[in-house]
Formats: structure tokens, sequence, C-alpha cells
């Protein structure tokens, strides 16, 4: 059985690409800026590293901006796959007991697992291991500094350092600590420290007053937050050569802008040059400290940094501290557009019926139902920019034939609010619910109540539209569902108890048999004996929705349901599928509005046609999220497994996580 867990992939080479456009746009600034300051450049450095983290954390975020043209570009979210495939033994099917399900996990944990790596897979463990070391580089920087922190002694220089830092416009306590030996060093962002080797006292009172102003000036431009920005930044990125380019411009700048700090305080540029080349030619930095401390000098940096201090016409302006802020905030804001934007699965890039035509042959023969039916077809594709068109068609078509008082009218409109709802606004959901609720509380409009009341954060309103939807409710499935929710929001109440317990039992005697309402109030009603202290009459009620969860799973590719295709297992010359390309499972409203969350586990059979069949339902969170998760599967395709070179169908367990974000 192979079990597969969708990668990061086409993230994090999306976000690879977007990365190196960012570094590319901030050497094209820099270059522009050439005349200006090295303060003002090394902003623009400070802001590229800020865009380089958020653009990860934006592309999970945001949702995803399909631009035609990203498909020639960037990887497709179902295109790229990667999978992490084990060989365990099957699971018994049907109602597993505790006892079997425990001898099928012994049974999987073991199993000798058989691993298929692709190049994706090499490719993200060789990021992924550059990562971790140079996260482990970082943290090893900062040991060895805390270490020297406390080894450290207070400075005799701590008075003249309190002195200039007045100067610099330094608020913060600044520690000023003696040690042994080393180069100038400052550190720490909640705790600035600046280190001076126990030598200082050999040199001038200018050399001693140099080197201090130096190191105050790292401090003053809060040079100690901006470097750990941008070294993880770095270890993001550490493949990438224009990263390693960038950091170094970086360091060069940063050291220019305390040069011209330390400068604009008075020190004669030939005084202060002079004292930087013997301390660059005298001393040394320890490398272990590098990754999270600022060294006065560096030997690579030394003749760009004596050229500008010696150069009478280089700008020495200081752009105001907060600048780096305003400036990695404005990245970041520009970088969400960008980091937005995503490549079209395979399944969105399928050639679409012809719309139009179809709105037109519906208009011709006055048939909603054409309509209808295709934006079905839409919807489950994902193609929601077709499907509105077609959804707003058929609604100016039941205005033209039953007027805009009719049911079918008001029925249009609810399609309309939930299709806004999978991929518009709450606000534009909203205003087609509220369109159809003016036109009264019939049947129609019983899944806009529902769909209002459960997001209501106002617990009356919500209670008033759960009557009104119990009102409206067209059938036993409706009222018994808007029963259901009433006592669900009553039963924490501390006279609720009798009330939610004799509503529960009232929807479930209206439901009908094996419906995804019915299953939903017994998932309730079970929590609710559980939270009552009443687990054993729970066991049966929660056993009979998980029941009704499974043939509703199966009924999910029932049109392609085949009893003769048996899958067979991985091993023995059979290779395993691979995924082609995929949609997401939508949440559902009764798990959203119970902020559940969890894990689905689902068996298929990837036939030969590279479809998944026979899906059947191992363990699931119920709540309507097991029949979401099939759904997105039957959309999934595979490339088929072999044996011989001969397509073949193959078991598959898929699992599909559930997280609200």
């Amino acid at each position: 059985m192979i079990n597969w867990t969708v990668s990061a992939w086409p993230i994090l080479a999306s976000a690879a690409l977007k990365s190196t456009l960012v570094l590319g746009a901030a050497w094209l600034i820099t270059v522009l800026l050439r005349e200006r300051s090295a303060a003002a450049r090394h902003v623009v450095w400070t802001a590229c590293a800020a865009a380089l983290l958020a653009l990860p954390l934006l592309s999970v975020a945001l949702p995803a901006l399909h631009l035609p043209a990203a498909n020639a570009i960037l990887p497709a979210d179902a295109d790229s796959p990667l999978f992490r495939a084990t060989t365990t033994s099957a699971a018994p099917l049907g109602a597993a007991t505790t006892s079997q399900a425990q001898a099928a996990r012994a049974s999987q944990a073991s199993a000798a697992p058989s691993v298929r790596i692709t190049w994706r897979t090499a490719v993200l463990l060789v990021w992924a291991a550059g990562l971790a070391m140079a996260m482990l580089q970082i943290l090893v920087a900062f040991v060895a500094l805390w270490r020297t922190r406390r080894a450290a002694k207070a400075s005799q220089y701590a008075p003249m350092a309190a002195r200039l830092a007045r100067d610099l416009g330094i608020k913060e306590d600044v520690d000023i600590l003696e040690i042994p030996s080393g180069m100038p060093m400052t550190f720490g962002v909640l705790r600035p420290t600046v280190l001076v080797p126990s030598c200082a006292a050999d040199w001038s009172d200018d050399r001693r007053r140099v080197v201090l102003l130096h190191e105050l000036a790292h401090v003053r431009r809060g040079d100690a937050a901006t470097h750990m920005l941008a070294r993880t930044a770095l270890a993001l990125n550490w493949w990438n050569p224009l990263a390693w380019s960038a950091w170094r411009a970086f360091l060069h700048e940063r050291e220019r802008a305390a040069d011209d700090l330390v400068l604009s305080a008075g020190a004669p540029a030939t005084d202060y040059a002079a004292h930087l080349l013997e301390i660059a030619r005298s001393m040394q930095s320890q490398p272990a400290t590098l990754a999270a401390g600022i060294p006065m000098a560096r030997a690579s940096q030394l003749e760009g940094r004596l050229l500008s201090i010696l150069n009478p016409r280089a700008q020495r302006t200081q752009p105001a501290r907060a600048m780096g802020l305003v400036a990695a905030a404005l990245a970041i804001a520009l970088m969400a557009p960008l980091a937005a934007i995503r490549a079209q699965s395979q399944a969105d890039q399928a050639t679409p019926a012809d719309v139009e035509a179809t709105i037109l042959a519906a208009n011709a023969q006055k048939n909603r139902e054409i309509l209808d039916q295709a934006a079905v077809t839409f919807e489950r594709l994902r193609k929601f920019a077709e499907a509105k068109k077609l959804r707003e068609a058929s609604l100016a078509l039941a205005e033209q034939i039953s007027g805009p008082q009719s049911a079918e009218y008001a029925a249009a409109l609810v399609r309309l609010g939930d299709l806004a709802r999978r991929y518009g606004t709450a606000t534009e959901s909203n205003e087609f619910y509220q369109r159809a609720l003016a036109l009264g509380d019939r049947p129609e409009v019983f899944p806009a109540l529902m769909r209002l009341a459960l997001t209501s954060k106002d617990p009356e309103q919500r209670q008033a539209y759960l009557e009104r939807a119990r009102v409206a409710g067209r059938n036993g499935n409706d009222a018994g569902t808007a029963m259901a929710w009433l006592a669900h929001d009553r039963q924490d109440e501390p006279d609720g108890g009798a009330y939610s317990d004799s509503m529960y039992r009232g929807a479930m005697a209206l439901e009908s048999p094996d419906s995804p309402a019915l299953a939903l109030t017994l998932e309730m009603y079970a929590d609710f004996l559980t939270a009552t202290g009443r687990a054993a009459e729970a066991t049966p009620v929660q056993d009979r929705a998980k029941a009704i969860r499974k043939v509703l799973v199966a009924t999910v590719t029932a049109s392609r349901l085949s009893p003769a295709v048996v899958g067979v297992k991985v091993g023995n010359g059979v290779t395993a599928p691979t995924l082609a390309s995929k949609v997401e499972p939508e949440y559902s409203e009764e798990a959203r509005s119970l902020k559940f969350q969890g894990t689905v586990k689902l068996k298929i059979v990837v036939d030969v046609d590279g479809l998944a069949k026979n899906i059947e339902l191992v363990s699931g969170l119920g709540n309507g999220l097991d029949e979401k998760a099939a759904q997105a599967i039957a959309l999934w395709k595979f490339n088929p497994g072999t044996t011989g070179g001969v397509p073949v169908p193959v078991q598959a367990m898929i699992e599909v996580n559930f997280r609200l974000m």
C-alpha cells in the first residue's frame, strides 16, 4: 500500500524563482543609488532581506493569484508532486475494531520501508540540509558570544563609551566589556554589547575613541537586528549565488555606513583610516562568532572602506533609524502580489467548454438546467470565473422566465452566494443571500439562512437565522439540520441539556437514513453525550455516523465504481503510481463553524486510466470533511503504476490534512 504525502515543492520552487527576481531588483536599485550614501544602500539590502523572509510565508498565507503567463515560468501546484512512499500491509476494510486497528498499525510499523526518492525529493533534502547547517552556524555563534559575554569583565572605558553614546543619541544601555584578545565587536539585539580587547590599554586615546565610536555606531543604527534578518534570509537562500553576493554587499554597505557615522562625529578621515588599517592588520576575528556578531574590520572589505573613508566627495548622510523598518514593511507589502502569483494546475489549465456557446444555447432553449449543470462542472474543476458567468446567466434567465419574485430566482441568488463564498468575498456572498432572503423565508433560501447563521458572530442573530431556517426547511433533512445547530448552541448553557437532548432526538427523527444531515446530527449528538458524561450512549451513535460517512465517501466515485478493479500492491516488479495533477480539498461549512481539523485517511485504487476508483474511508473526521477529501481525490489525475511496462491497477493510501489557518 502506498502512503502519499504531498510536499511543499511548488511553493519552494516558486519562492526560489521569485527570490532571484527580488535580489536582481535590489541590485538594480543599489546601482541607481550609487551616488547616494552607503546607509541608503544598506536600507535597500535590509528591505530585500525582509522581503526574502516574507516570501515563503506570504506564498502560503495569501490566496493564489493565477496568471496565464505564470504557467510558462512557475511550477504548477499539482504538477510538481513529491511523495513519501512506504510499503505497508493493507488495512482491513469495513468497520474495524480497536484491536484490528492496533494490529494494522503494528503491521505497518514492522514493515520494511521502500522509499522512492525523486529528483525533487533530493533537491528538497539538499536544501533542507543546507538550511539546517546555516541555522546551526547561527546558533553556535550565539552560544559562543553568550559564553564570551559571561566570561568578560566590565571595561574601564565604559564612562568614555557612555559619553560617546549620548553624543550619538543612543538611549538604551550598552554593555562595554573587556575580553582577553580578539577584534572589537558589537552584538546583541535586546542587550547591546561592545567587546573591547584588553590590549586597548596600550592604544592612544584617539584610537580608543574611534573604535568605541565605530562599535556604538552599529548600536545606533540597529545593525545587530538587521544582521540577523539578513543572515536568516541568506540561510533560506544559501544555494543562490546572488544571495551570497547580496550578503557581501550588505556587509560592505553596513561597515561603510558605520564609518560615515564615525566621520560625521568629527573623527579626521586620515587618522581614522590609519587606526582601522592597524586594527585590521594586528587583530583577528573569531570565525565561530561571525554569524551573529559584527567585528570592526574584515580584511576582504578593507580596501573599499579605506577608499570610501578618504573620498571627500562621498555622501555620508544617515537616514532616520526607523527608515529601515519602513523600507522593510514597504518591501513586504510590495512582495505580497508577487508571492500570491502561482501557476495554474493541470486541471485548471484544461481547455474549458465554450461558456458563451452554452449561454447562447440555454437562452435559445429557455433552459436553465443547461446552465446549472455546466456551472456545477466548472465548480468541481475549481474554475470559478466560468462558473460565476454561468450562474449569472442562470439568474438572468430565471428572472426572464419566472420573474424576480419566483422561487427559481431566489434559488439562483443563493447559488451565486454559495459560489462567492468559495472564491469571492464574504461581503459579496452576503449581498446575494440578503437579496434572496428579501423574497421571503421559503425553502429555496434555506442554504442562505444556514450560511448566515454559521458565520454570524452575534449569538442572538445566529439563533434568529437558525429559527428561520427551521421554518423554511423544505424537508426533514433541512429542518433537522437547523434543529441540530439550535441544540448545539444551547447545550453548554446551564439549563440547556434537556432542551438540546430533545432537539437532537427530534432532528434525527426527521432526517433521512444514511443522509449527510443525519450523519452530522449523529456526530454532534455523540459529542454532546460524551461531554455530559454519557460516553456509553455516545459510542453506538458515533459508530452509526461513521458507517454513514463510509457510504457517502464510496458514492463519490459510484459512477466509475468497478468491483472488478482490484488493485495490486507495490513491489515484486510493480511500480508505484505518481500524481500528475491535483486539487486541494475544501473545508465543509459545518467543520469550519465547529473549528474542526485533523487527517482523513482514504484507500483508493489507481486504475490504468489514472483515475482514483473504489474510494474507501479508512479513518475519518466526520463533519463533512470525509466527503470533501474524497471529492477532491476523485479529481486527481495519476500516472498509473506498471508491471513490466504495462499499466496495472495499484492500491494506494492517501492522507488528507485539514488545518484551519
